[in-house]
């Protein structure tokens, strides 16, 4: 058997009446579906000031998946699993309790603590005081300890029942879902989105994915398997949506015609826009970005001054006061961190000397020059998807591209770099062709060249030449490789 005591988010238990009522209502609900997934006749029970969950189930692995869910549900702090035990007199508790607890406090320093309801003939006090001198008298090595023991023996007595507490958990802390409105996040696979989502998760708010798709398939596999991997782990218990906008043709129409250092805000502007009508589409009143205070260019409070501009949707930042160790560190405590290092953050790489202080009367000069015909069509093509019908997607391994650091006699280079990092930079490479494409003209252009050749993609980090290489394969194009020199 297993007996199981969740504990109340603080901010929970100073709420208004109906609405701590409402919110203890909802974790009692969430706990269920979550726990009857492994045990159909598992037992919660809301007590107003805690839940309590039982399961008469001996089977060790099914107590062991209780423990693990019940740390990853928003709302819970706390939990304690007990051991649950009448008694007459407190001799009773005590022997309980050293049966239990004897062996955690051998050789080391130690306290009781007790917490008691009802009416009883003693103490709280008394009870720490009876049962501590009994294990410091009859424990090899234990020592009463009342200042920063090693271990502490927790008891909680309730009428005629002591509860003794063989383990203490720790929860995410949060409110349940769905106690918040719902939000729409921005998901790009990396550090940040990734991180950011789950705090929006752990705060009750339902939080549905929007994916700006820049790098084909292998771009959509990987935000596939975070997307999921953070609604399986903390948002299971409600359904949310999936939607993909392929933003390729709004990136080219931006390389087109946009000045570079203009790209980055015109193009963060875009996604709000896109963002921000997919939100109004759906009823979801608020978008959710990773985005923080001066972690890059488009960043800056400037520039996040003029991104704001193109919509009256609330846009939440959940970490714009962060350091990027503290995300990283974040990623590593939720699962993320291996999936967003193994992700390129393709926005970073379609502007050479980004703006830190845009001005809004030229980025809207710039967008004058930009075809909304465009935007307007990635909109209205938008996928949605049920969160649960991509499980099987973001399974797929995530392909990539052929690297080579030699080319052969007959390989030709193609420079996909933009024309203004190409002539500062040019590419010269002994007996090999080099042909320059930039990266934004290869779906239109390269099934003009010879195809009866090899070419291998150039770009100075790598990233786009990946990206390029792996959307030419997707479109029947094989005679593709990516050229990294040593």
């Amino acid at each position: 058997m297993l007996k199981l005591i969740v504990k109340l988010h603080p901010e929970i238990a100073i709420k208004s009446k109906s609405v701590r009522k409402r919110f203890t209502q909802v974790l009692e609900r969430n706990i269920k579906i979550i726990l009857r997934r492994f045990d159909e006749n598992v037992r919660v029970k809301n007590n107003w000031d805690n839940i309590s969950v039982e399961s008469q189930s001996t089977d060790e692995t099914i107590h062991a998946l209780f423990i693990d869910n019940l740390k990853r549900v928003p709302g819970i702090v706390q939990f304690i699993e007990v051991q649950e035990t009448p008694f007459d007199t407190l001799d009773d508790i005590y022997q309980r309790t050293l049966e239990l607890a004897g062996h955690s406090i051998e050789n080391k320093t130690f306290c009781v603590r007790v917490k008691r309801k009802g009416e009883h003939a003693f103490t709280s006090s008394d009870v720490e005081r009876y049962v501590g001198g009994g294990l410091n008298q009859n424990v090899s090595g234990a020592k009463v300890k009342l200042s920063k023991p090693e271990v502490t023996v927790k008891i909680e007595i309730k009428g005629a029942l002591a509860y003794i507490v063989t383990h203490t958990h720790y929860g995410i802390a949060g409110f349940p879902l769905p106690t918040q409105e719902d939000v729409l996040s921005l998901i790009s696979g990396g550090f940040d989105s990734g991180v950011a989502t789950y705090q929006m998760m752990r705060k009750g708010a339902r939080t549905h994915f929007l994916f700006f798709n820049l790098g084909g398939a292998a771009h959509e596999i990987g935000v596939k398997q975070v997307s999921h991997y953070l609604w399986n782990r903390f948002s299971s218990t409600h359904k949310v949506k999936f939607i993909t906008v392929d933003f390729e043709p709004v990136v080219a129409e931006i390389l087109e015609n946009v000045e570079n250092g203009q790209m980055g805000v015109v193009l963060k502007r875009m996604m709000i826009r896109a963002g921000s009508q997919v939100a109004e589409r759906l009823n979801i009143p608020a978008l959710v970005t990773g985005e923080s205070i001066g972690q890059v260019s488009s960043q800056t409070l400037v520039n996040l001054n003029v991104i704001d501009r193109v919509t009256e949707t609330l846009i939440i930042r959940p970490l714009i006061q962060h350091d990027k160790a503290e995300i990283i560190n974040i990623a590593r405590d939720i699962g993320t961190i291996e999936m967003a290092e193994a992700m390129p953050e393709y926005c970073g790489v379609i502007s050479k000397k980004p703006t830190v202080k845009a001005k809004l009367d030229t980025i809207i000069a710039e967008e004058a020059k930009f075809d909304f015909d465009v935007l307007d069509t990635v909109i209205k093509n938008a996928t949605v998807k049920d969160i649960r019908d991509i499980e099987a997607e973001a399974k797929e391994e995530v392909k990539e591209a052929e690297s080579v650091s030699q080319l052969p006699e007959n390989g030709v280079i193609l420079d996909i770099r933009a024309p203004d990092e190409e002539d500062a930079s040019p590419l010269e490479v002994d007996n090999v062709e080099v042909v320059h494409l930039p990266f934004f003209r290869l779906s239109t252009k390269f099934a003009d060249l010879p195809q009866d050749k090899e070419y291998y993609l150039y770009c100075k980090k790598g990233v786009m030449s990946q990206l390029q290489a792996l959307i030419l394969h997707e479109n029947g194009f094989m005679n593709v490789k990516v050229y990294k020199p040593e």
